[in-house]
């Protein structure tokens, strides 16, 4: 049984997240700038990274996967990646977009220098609709999604940062405590 379970996260994770493309980023842009807190927060911010899609699998040890870019106010300066793995009680899998904004020069400079990573999930994805909160050492974030078309986001800066996620799809049921791992490499 093990064994299965295991073989199932493996084929979960392997998936490829495709590359996304420059629409992709568009779409998710603006998403993220009409779904509630997240737009007002995303006029005035120094920098973001986006994250259009980001695949995410789990049988009590889960992990995630998502490419996305850097922009310094407004001009692409990078491309990131981040990297997921969580252990509690979580079954299922989900794609969702994930916007990380940066409130200063500083914050942006933190993630960029390669150290960056938070965690500790507590969510629940059914198909489009979503509700989620999020606690860690860069800040805490929530976000309530009925889909992509009717998105609201709530939450705040914390530490110079603050975290947005919509769900795209999937059906996952999640109680974790693990990271996000970001890495970076300059345009």
């Amino acid at each position: 049984m093990l064994k299965r379970l295991m073989l199932t996260l493996t084929i979960l994770l392997l998936l490829p997240v495709s590359a996304a493309r420059a629409d992709d980023y568009t779409a998710a842009l603006n998403l993220f700038r009409n779904a509630g807190e997240s737009g007002s927060l995303l006029q005035s911010a120094y920098g973001y990274a986006l994250f259009p899609k980001i695949a995410k699998g789990g049988v009590g040890i889960g992990g995630a996967h998502g490419k996305g870019r850097v922009y310094e106010q407004g001009k692409h300066i990078g491309d990131t990646s981040m990297t997921q793995v969580t252990v509690g009680l979580q079954l299922g899998g989900q794609v969702y977009s994930e916007l990380i904004l940066f409130e200063d020069e500083r914050a942006l400079k933190e993630f960029t220098a390669g150290n960056f990573e938070f965690g500790a999930d507590a969510n629940a994805i059914a198909i489009t609709a979503a509700a989620g909160a999020k606690a860690g050492t860069t800040g805490t974030s929530a976000n309530v999604s009925g889909g992509q078309k009717d998105a609201k986001t709530a939450g705040d800066y914390r530490k110079g940062v603050a975290v947005f996620t919509v769900a795209k799809g999937g059906l996952m049921y999640e109680a974790s405590v693990g990271g996000q791992k970001f890495s970076y490499k300059p345009r």
